[in-house]
């Protein structure tokens, strides 16, 4: 069984993600767009400069332009700020990655809408990176919906044995995470760290519905569920 995890209200809350992000738009492109209000719950980074910059009357040809500047900015001040604005690891994540790497009959990977370098230095920034093999990032794709055949293909090419959608699960707090689930025929495991109540992640389509994971047991239960039915 492949478990591909979120990462922003998954695994962790806080940290300097949205000002990094407001810096480098700003020194890049002049702007940082609405961004106070802007909703960024699910998105990958790719779309949401899109959303900002074009609500700003940026053209598209200006976006591009100023790409390459932009997510070098961007890593540079999420790496200078996360040791003072750190990343807060949510309660029993890290008991229950202790648990599932103890196991052989489960592969741990990301489908996150952080670039690659912003994962990594989110996740690298509490020790919790090297669970992680494999991933689908949003520098792969704007569309989160696209991002779990990318992790499929990579877990395959690590692990040198095929992955389907029904041998995964794609665990987050949004209802963009349940979809990018189905959109491969993964089961689907949503958590109420983030923004969005039970309610409204049932409504999504979640097949199960976790207040989180300090119940590691409880949680380590619900995901090999998923195995067992296989």
């Amino acid at each position: 069984m492949l478990l591909l995890f979120d990462i922003d209200g998954t695994l962790t809350i806080g940290g300097p993600g949205k000002t990094a992000f407001r810096i480098a738009l700003e020194r890049t492109y002049g702007t940082a767009g609405p961004i106070v209000n802007h909703d960024f719950s699910g998105k990958t980074d790719p779309l949401l400069l899109r959303e900002l910059l074009t609500a700003a009357g940026l053209t598209a040809a200006d976006i591009r332009a100023g790409l390459p500047r932009f997510w070098e900015l961007y890593l540079a001040e999420l790496e200078a700020r996360i040791g003072a604005d750190p990343v807060a690891v949510l309660p029993g994540v890290r008991e229950l990655f202790g648990a599932l790497t103890a196991r052989s009959d489960v592969y741990l990977g990301l489908v996150t809408g952080n670039v690659k370098g912003g994962a990594r230095v989110k996740l690298g920034s509490v020790g919790l990176w090297e669970h992680f093999p494999i991933g689908a990032f949003g520098c792969d794709h704007e569309v989160r919906d696209e991002l779990p055949p990318v992790a499929l293909r990579r877990a395959e090419a690590h692990w040198g044995r095929p992955f389907r959608g029904e041998d995964t699960v794609v665990i987050g707090d949004t209802p963009r995470d349940v979809s990018c689930g189905k959109a491969v025929g993964a089961a689907t495991v949503a958590v109420t760290t983030g923004r969005f109540s039970a309610d409204a992640l049932e409504q999504a389509g979640a097949d199960r519905v976790l207040p989180g994971f300090a119940d590691v047991d409880a949680a380590l239960a619900a995901l090999v569920a998923f195995r067992d039915s296989t």
